[in-house]
């Protein structure tokens, strides 16, 4: 969406009308704020926990405290006409620049800023606003266009839910399928998108489109049994129901798929303790939100539309601090599933953008999430009311184990040396819905990082009539379907390879033709190509060829003549399978290619804009690269696209097994010899 924001820093004018306000809110459970369970903690286990003090001049990256968050919602709303009829999106750290990070001192003050995203449900208004908290006052505020919608809150999901089930149009319809009691129906309410097939009376109105399913009692496994045909169109600023589209009766799946610990009564009996002990504690250590770790030095950060975030990765080379990282993060993902009956062609959910995988991140448990000796990190965010909340234990960092880091034999003297590796895991995981997923970030000895994120939970599910067989799905028990689909995700790499002046290599492996200079047919090379304008880095993987893609410091050379770099290798991938003019991809352009390069830009942060909920589309990577930017030698930013097709599988069900995808970022030339050669040997 192309905007620019209306400014209006007096708030003079803003609302022309008012409606009445609607009530409390009714979602306190919706956001999953569950305490650590003592009971699922083994003896071996042993959790750091944080001090939650805030000091008095926090460094500039540290997440906001609750005191600050809360402190930013009273100005606001001290400055609204009509307090009642907010509704706080999100509020979350302004991060400040680069200049100001670096100038950061113990007795240097520096700015710090809350921004905020707000929604006036009783105008159907979204807003941005900031505050600075050193001077206690409102910044700036913005009203944004009429068509923008920020992302479906957290507390929202349980309004729709209880605002589906009081509908008699709803009613009418569980009727019709001989379905008495509406307490064990499940509602998910789904982004609704745009697909060009939208009513005229829904323009400009926030919307989902809610699935559901029904439970056979209170504890059951409720995606077991679709409600298939049956969608409803919810206002969610009005909290009513539009309307209920019905496409058929179909009827529910006869079989259960219960996962929880009660219905589980056959479970193996010959598994024997496996402990991870640190009787000395970890190697790591934690000053606020700074990491030190071996050599790797970084700091935990956490947004509610992105979860964990990386800031200013270091390693150690002798006694220089060499930057590598100036920000990481997973920023995107999307999900679009393969079916196009009329029901289920909308289901293209953007998890982060449309929803904040942030603000469903789990309370991680001893024994059951994380083994070893964990530090926690708790992340804290706001309720749509703007009373602070906070997620205990959403972030656990741990040492793993993690096999083999080198080994030599010599067999002529019997010499024989072997490393074991180690690494270390930031880590958080999010509940969207149906599915789990794990966001693991990996440091190891020899100075890679890796991202992995682990996918688990439960598949969409919808219903199949008697003999059916699914065209676009798999039947993975008797009439229930799980529809072909895939999790495409993007993740920001805000590089800084020994300083902000990067470029970008992209290195292929070509067979050299036979002749003169191959005649035995055996020759091939690796053959770099700079991508120096942002249209050339539009790049493919391409496992033919062995690509990756190195970014270097062309102004830093190594012993060798050559420019310190770090490679990205890819793991899996799949292409995208809808069609280049599917609604989806032109919401979600980044998917076309899976690696973007830009110039650093403060405002370029998402890579389908700032605001893809209900978005025609056009924001973004696609729209900011159009100008075909120089990226050589300059502060850049990479995005790498990565994604998992999920053709699924009985096994898959009730709840699938955890399936990873990732991919790394390893030092190529940034060393002068493996850095990891100082790791001590095992003891024996």
């Amino acid at each position: 969406m192309n905007h620019e924001p209306d400014r209006d820093r007096s708030l003079d004018g803003i609302l022309s009308r008012r409606t009445f306000f609607r009530g409390s809110l009714l979602a306190a459970g919706a956001l999953a704020l569950t305490e650590l369970n003592e009971d699922s903690t083994h003896a071996a286990d042993e959790a750091i926990k944080p001090t939650n003090t805030k000091p008095s001049n926090p460094h500039p990256l540290d997440p906001l405290s609750p005191t600050e968050i809360g402190r930013a919602v009273e100005i606001v709303r001290a400055s609204y006409p009509t307090p009642k009829d907010l509704r706080f999106v999100t509020v979350t750290l302004r991060e400040p620049s680069k200049q100001i990070v670096r100038e950061h001192g113990p007795k240097k003050a520096i700015p710090r800023e809350a921004f905020l995203i707000l929604l006036d449900t009783s105008i159907g208004k979204a807003m941005e606003a900031i505050v600075d908290l050193r001077q206690e006052k409102l910044v700036s505020f913005d009203k944004l266009p009429h068509a923008v919608q920020p992302p479906i809150m957290a507390d929202e999901f349980a309004e729709c839910e209880e605002a589906v089930k009081r509908s008699p149009e709803f009613l009418a319809a569980l009727k019709k399928r001989g379905i008495d009691d509406v307490k064990l129906v499940m509602v998910d309410p789904w982004s609704a998108g745009i697909y060009g097939t939208e009513l005229p009376e829904d323009a400009g109105k926030r919307l989902s489109r809610a699935l559901c399913w029904v439970r056979s009692e209170v504890n059951d496994n409720g995606y077991a049994r679709p409600l298939d045909g049956v969608i409803a169109v919810v206002d969610l600023n009005k909290m009513e129901v539009l309307r209920i589209e019905d496409y058929g009766v179909v009827p529910l799946p006869p079989e259960s798929g219960n996962w929880a610990r009660e219905y589980l009564r056959d479970v193996r009996q010959d598994l024997k303790p496996l402990e991870i002990t640190q009787p000395q504690g970890p190697s790591f250590t934690v000053d606020g939100y700074e990491v030190a770790w071996q050599k790797w030095k970084f700091r935990i950060g956490f947004t509610p539309r992105e979860g964990l975030v990386l800031h200013t990765l270091s390693y150690a080379d002798g006694d220089r601090e060499r930057a590598i990282l100036a920000r990481a993060s997973v920023c995107e993902m999307v999900v679009p599933y393969g079916d196009p009956a009329e029901r289920h062609f909308r289901k293209n959910a953007f998890d982060i953008g449309e929803y904040g995988i942030g603000t469903m991140a789990n309370s991680l448990q001893l024994g059951c999430d994380c083994l070893g000796s964990m530090r926690y990190f708790d992340a804290h965010m706001t309720d749509s009311r703007g009373q602070p909340l906070t997620i205990k234990n959403a972030i656990c960092l741990h040492e793993e184990d993690s096999g083999l880091l080198w080994k030599h034999t010599d067999w002529r003297t019997g010499s024989s040396e072997t490393r074991r590796s180690r690494r270390l895991s930031a880590s958080f995981i999010a509940t969207v819905g149906n599915y789990e997923y794990g966001f693991f970030w990996y440091l190891y000895q020899d100075g890679s990082l890796q991202c992995e994120v682990k996918l688990t939970g439960i598949m969409n599910t919808t219903a199949l009539k008697p003999g059916e067989q699914p065209e676009y799905g798999v039947e993975i028990a008797p009439q229930l379907n799980a529809p072909f689909h895939q999790h495409v995700f993007a993740a920001r790499l805000d590089m800084s390879i020994d300083g902000a002046e990067n470029s970008v290599y992209e290195v292929n492996a070509v067979r050299i033709p036979r002749g003169s200079d191959n005649p035995h047919g055996n020759a091939f090379r690796a053959e770099e190509t700079l991508l120096k304008t942002e249209q050339q880095a539009k790049r493919m993987v391409n496992g033919a060829a062995g690509r990756f893609w190195r970014i270097v410091n062309p102004g830093k050379k190594n012993r060798l003549g050559r420019s310190v770099g770090y490679r990205l290798v890819t793991g899996e991938n799949c292409p995208i399978l809808v069609q280049p003019d599917a609604a989806v991809m032109k919401r979600a352009g980044f998917l076309a290619s899976n690696l973007w390069v830009t110039p650093y830009r403060t405002e370029e942060r998402y890579p389908s804009g700032e605001y893809p909920n209900q978005n025609p589309g056009g924001d973004g990577l696609p729209k900011w690269t159009a100008n075909d930017r120089q990226i050589e030698n300059t502060d850049l930013v990479v995005w790498y696209v990565f994604g998992h097709n999920h053709v699924p599988r009985p096994e898959d069900w009730p709840v699938m097994p955890v399936s990873t995808i990732g991919f790394m970022l390893k030092p190529d030339g940034f060393f002068e010899r493996n850095p990891a050669m100082d790791v001590p040997s095992p003891t024996k």
